[in-house]
């Protein structure tokens, strides 16, 4: 007697489909769109930059020519730009109850199925 699972109909596999689609989508794009994501840097431009003033040596500067920046205000807010390490424990402690929750949730809805599969498989405990 082999096991044979539940077919899954067309409209179930396409809901789940499109499903996983917003939620990968939403995943990558939604930390952009609320400033979370992207480096975070922050410009601090030089006023009326030089490469010296940028601290660009000639072999700096032959490589930005190499790239087509020839003018030091065009590479300025590159070039000036730091990482900001601002810190915040709100955020910090959103993003663990939200990865202990997906956790959660996983490991029940996976006890579940799994038990699901088992009394499919050998039948009901006794």
């Amino acid at each position: 007697m082999a096991y044979k699972p539940p077919k899954q109909g067309l409209f179930g596999q396409v809901f789940d489909v499109l499903t996983l689609l917003v939620l990968t989508v939403g995943a990558l794009y939604i930390p952009l769109y609320m400033g979370l994501a992207g480096a975070a840097k922050v410009p601090n431009p030089v006023a009326n930059p030089t490469w010296q003033s940028l601290g660009q040596n000639a072999a700096e500067q032959q490589q930005w020519a190499a790239l087509g920046i020839t003018d030091p205000a065009a590479a300025n807010n590159i070039i000036t730009a730091r990482f900001d390490y601002s810190f915040s424990w709100v955020a910090l402690v959103v993003m663990a109850v939200l990865v202990v929750g997906y956790f959660v949730l996983v490991v029940r809805l996976s006890d579940r199925e799994y038990r699901e599969v088992i009394e499919e498989r050998f039948g009901e405990k006794r």
